[in-house]
């Protein structure tokens, strides 16, 4: 009989059981599984003369690892790595208990992925809103556009960021050629790598026409400049995390334009997906996260595995308050019945993963749990309608008022809501 492989979904629970088959328990460290899905033990940097006796001390948990793991396990004499106190440091905002005294954690493309959730940070001031889904083609664009005309109508400084660089559009659906600027996010990003972020800044930002008669503003600033140039090969340096990672660099870059363009609104378009690339503006922008989605069977299952992931992970306490769902391309025939199926649907998943679970039906006041017809829970969807006029690939260079007036009505008086009661918490400004 072929043995069969140990899985990487399999790793959890065989350090899980490791840890437990060893009889004086383990003492306290990282178990880090890296790129390759391999894993080795973490600990902090003993003294020199203590090293030989420290490393002693993890090595039956070393030979427990390899027996149990096999492949996914670094051989017993590579498999221990002493590190100084701040490369600890650093892994445990994305660690997670798997047994007494020992955290896992996962090294990934980009530093920290979906295994973290940036804390609140009410000094900020200007709001943030996440406009992400798992699948393109769900509107977000058009989206950001319909909404950062609405703000800006209404006297709002509103920045709309393209972040969405491994499919870029939104700047050339929004801007004119003549109105595109000289730089863009990945001209920053690898102009930062060499000290020049800051001197591209000021070059970042375009206003779409439409905007110039508003009472406020709107700045778009797009994925790359009017000319494009070595995209791809700038595309490949984006994500080093180099000389911080990738999320601490966003973070400087959002932080910079803020700075720049004293934004009262922030609409950040999200690369689409579940790639730890998309998580950074899901999790470490301290924004509200609209979740656009279909009532489709895949969309249901690729956002009940980012569900499940916050739930295991034990992120859903930081970050369910700050998801909505948004119906996007709701059907205009039988309208009713497709958002009661969507509502159903979604308040399925956010009661299995997201929600606190009401034992004996027994209440304290301070769960984080709604019945399936409450009005403004996170399943209750904000709903975009499908309209013609802004079907797949319509210019958003002119917003046209009667099919935006067709297809967002509800979504706008959504937003303005939900955009009040953040600046009443003192979250938003």
């Amino acid at each position: 009989m072929t043995r069969r492989i140990v899985s990487f979904d399999d790793v959890a629970e065989r350090v899980r059981q490791a840890c437990q088959s060893l009889p004086d328990g383990v003492p306290p460290c990282y178990v880090v599984r890296d790129l390759y899905g391999r894993v080795r033990i973490v600990a902090e940097s003993p003294d020199s003369e203590d090293e030989t006796a420290e490393r002693n001390r993890f090595e039956p948990f070393a030979q427990q690892l390899q027996q149990t793991l096999g492949p996914r396990a670094y051989p017993a004499a590579e498999g221990i790595l002493f590190v100084h106190r701040g490369l600890l440091d650093d892994l445990e905002e994305a660690a997670w208990e798997i047994a007494p005294g020992v955290r896992m954690a996962d090294r990934l493309v980009t530093g920290r992925g979906w295994w973290s959730v940036a804390s609140r940070d009410p000094s900020r001031g200007v709001p943030r809103f996440t406009l992400f889904s798992v699948k393109g083609g769900m509107g977000r664009s058009t989206t950001a556009a319909v909404v950062a005309r609405r703000l800006a109508a209404r006297g709002e400084r509103v920045l709309v960021a393209d972040l969405d660089l491994e499919s870029p559009g939104l700047s050339s659906a929004m801007l004119t050629p003549d109105r595109q600027p000289e730089f863009g996010v990945t001209d920053w990003f690898v102009e930062s790598l060499v000290g020049q972020g800051d001197a591209v800044i000021p070059e970042m930002r375009g206003q779409p026409a439409w905007a110039q008669d508003l009472e406020g503003n709107v700045h778009v600033v797009p994925a790359h400049g009017r000319d494009p140039g070595e995209y791809l090969a700038k595309l490949g340096r984006v994500y080093l995390d180099a000389p911080e990672d990738w999320t601490e660099r966003l973070r400087t870059l959002l932080g910079r334009l803020e700075e720049q363009l004293d934004p009262s609104v922030v609409l950040v378009e999200s690369r689409s997906g579940l790639s730890d690339i998309a998580a950074a503006t899901v999790t470490d922008l301290d924004a509200e996260v609209l979740l656009f989605a279909t009532d489709s069977e895949s969309a249901w299952t690729d956002y009940g595995i980012l569900f499940s992931h916050f739930r295991t992970r034990d992120l859903a306490p930081k970050l369910r308050e700050r998801l909505s769902l948004v119906s996007a391309l709701t059907p205009e025939v039988e309208t009713l019945a497709y958002l009661e199926r969507f509502r159903e649907r979604a308040w399925g998943l956010f009661r299995e993963h997201l929600y606190d679970e009401l034992r004996g039906g027994a209440e304290t006041g301070k769960e984080f749990s709604f019945d399936l017809p409450e009005e403004g829970a996170p399943h209750d969807p904000a709903v975009v309608l499908w309209t013609r006029g802004l079907a797949a690939g319509a210019s958003l260079r002119e917003l046209e008022d009667v099919p935006v007036g067709k297809a967002y009505p509800g979504f706008l008086r959504w937003f303005e809501e939900r955009l009040e009661l953040l600046r009443k918490s003192g979250d938003g400004g």
